[in-house]
């Protein structure tokens, strides 16, 4: 792949009181992207560490022109720290990874190969996981489980931070939160082509990890945002809609029995059903409720897209004979999308 942009390849790392990893990865790095023989950039990112983290980072700065550093104010967590990289990028192909050691620089290679047949984003697969199972392989199993079946996208493992971008992708996804590890299903919704390598899964030598069973949760909790996302931001009435309709309904069909039954058998409803007639006047209104939710989730909907000018879609690319003619309007959607050619 080459390009008339001098810098092809940017590696995005971010640490957070990782001093003593800190070099060996460098010198992993350098020798392995120095074999390839394309220009790199390599940007370091400084996610608030309480060590020596940013001093480590600033003499290897000093003596490497290939080395950025950017330092967040405060430990803002893995997600910002790599959208600050991101950000920061001007390589045509960006690899990002962690700084503990656990990924292996020298399988960068094989990520580059998958980029070079057309792929747009490549995302490792940890096959042999050395973590410990009951707090850290056993819930990442379901929850990569869940988010393929919830995406449609089929990747064995969405969480690991070793991928490779086209900087035209990665730039597209807006990022905050915990999304840093929905990337795969956020860039194939917008019609990315992705393809996964297996990695080897590194023991961590030194330092702390930084999981735990807590954000193992809020994994969970972020599954449904993303589902909500992909499937439901442009239309939420189909979602709240569809449930505010199958409770008024259900209500109404109670109300209707209920009310026969008075008028046939003369029945004390309050006397002889008087929690199902509860239960229909709840379902009739947290129905209406659920269908007014949903009215309201449209209107805001639309006020987000059209205020900003935000497209619905992603263009790949534009093919047309209007400059050939004579048009020289804009034919590009604002807000994205590749150039016309």
């Amino acid at each position: 792949m080459r390009s008339d942009n001098p810098i092809q390849y940017s590696i995005v790392v971010p640490f957070f009181n990782e001093q003593e990893n800190i070099p060996p990865l460098y010198l992993k790095l350098t020798e392995v992207m120095d074999a390839i023989g394309e220009s790199y950039e390599m940007i370091f990112i400084d996610d608030g560490s309480r060590d020596n983290t940013y001093r480590v980072l600033e003499d290897i700065y000093e003596h490497d022109r290939r080395v950025n550093l950017v330092r967040l104010r405060r430990n803002f967590g893995q997600t910002a720290a790599l959208k600050a990289g991101f950000d920061y990028c001007r390589g045509d192909v960006i690899i990002s990874m962690d700084g503990d050691l656990q990924h292996d620089p020298a399988e960068i290679p094989q990520f580059l190969e998958k980029i070079e047949e057309g792929y747009d984003l490549v995302s490792g697969w940890r096959v042999a996981r050395k973590d410990r199972w009951l707090t850290r392989r056993l819930p990442s199993k379901v929850a990569n489980w869940m988010m393929a079946k919830l995406s449609g996208i089929s990747v064995h493992d969405f969480g690991t931070t070793f991928k490779a971008y086209r900087r035209e992708i990665i730039q597209e996804i807006h990022l905050y939160g915990e999304l840093h590890r929905f990337i795969p299903a956020l860039a194939g919704s917008n019609g990315a082509r992705i393809a996964e390598v297996p990695i080897v899964n590194l023991e961590r030598k030194s330092g702390k990890s930084n999981y735990g069973i807590g954000r193992t949760i809020r994994v969970f909790l972020d599954l449904l945002i993303i589902k909500f996302m992909l499937d439901y931001s442009t239309r939420p009435l189909q979602l709240f809609g569809l449930v505010g309709v199958a409770g008024t309904g259900l209500g109404g069909i109670i109300c209707v029995a209920l009310a026969l039954e008075k008028l046939i058998f003369h029945t004390a409803l309050f006397t002889e059903h008087g929690p199902l007639l509860l239960l229909a006047v709840a379902l009739i209104v947290s129905g209406i409720q659920f269908i007014s939710m949903g009215l309201l989730g449209e209107m805001i909907s639309r006020t987000y897209y059209e205020s900003q000018n935000k497209p619905i879609y992603a263009l790949r690319e534009v093919k047309s004979h209007r400059k050939e003619m004579g048009d020289s309007a804009e034919t590009r959607p604002s807000g994205g999308g590749s150039p016309e050619r």
